[in-house]
């Protein structure tokens, strides 16, 4: 006898793949959104727009994991979003240019940025540090310490290399020790608590993103 309460048993086989596979990580898809737009209804239009073309490029998923791949195309879709509005940064990113600014070293701090964000009570001052990193060193931050993305995901997700990801990474890690430490970080009250550090595991944050949605 059929399980008649899962709704996917009435799915052709494709769209029962593509629910099962991606759907899941939908709470992630937003979480991202939210960290690269910094608005709460852009990334809600952001993450509709992904899933539709998630959907489109679902006959190229060559199966596994099915975060990652939807995470790139969430962060592909943001990116031409801005294109679209012409909000892009003027200058592409340079690793090298920004390793030349990073020269603090976390340990100057007398501070661990992953214990940071494992520990501290303030939420919204660690989020509002978080806002303020550079977009590439923000969300290679988001994607390990919010999400517990491995290297090898981070780096498709962000398309490049891991040796470029772990080290954007530490450099994320050092300013947002620095901003933590000098309480650099301004009041943002649009900030949303993506996850809260209380009661979180040694891999996560704590509660999920679709929970911390309505706190705003």
């Amino acid at each position: 006898m059929s399980d008649l309460s899962d709704p996917t048993l009435e799915m052709p086989a494709d769209a029962q793949r593509f629910a099962q596979a991606v759907l899941p990580h939908v709470d992630a898809a937003y979480n991202l959104a939210r960290w690269l737009s910094g608005d709460a209804q852009d990334a809600d239009d952001i993450v509709q727009e992904a899933c539709l073309r998630a959907f489109r490029l679902f006959g190229g998923f060559r199966g596994g994991d099915g975060r990652p791949w939807l995470l790139a195309i969430v962060r592909n879709t943001w990116f031409s979003e801005c294109a679209r509005r012409k909000q892009a940064p003027a200058q592409p990113w340079n690793d090298e240019a920004a390793a030349g600014q990073t020269t603090d070293d976390s340990a100057s701090y007398g501070v661990d940025p992953a214990a940071l964000l494992a520990r501290i009570d303030d939420v919204r001052r660690v989020h509002a540090a978080l806002a303020q990193l550079p977009v590439p060193y923000r969300e290679v931050l988001v994607l390990r310490e919010l999400e517990d993305l491995p290297y090898r995901d981070i780096a498709a997700v962000v398309d490049a290399p891991i040796g470029t990801v772990m080290s954007r990474l530490a450099r994320a890690r050092q300013q947002l020790a620095r901003l933590l430490t000098e309480d650099n970080a301004p009041p943002r009250t649009n900030v949303t608590p993506i996850r809260s550090p209380v009661g979180s595991s040694a891999g996560g944050m704590g509660n999920s993103t679709k929970e911390a949605r309505h706190e705003l």
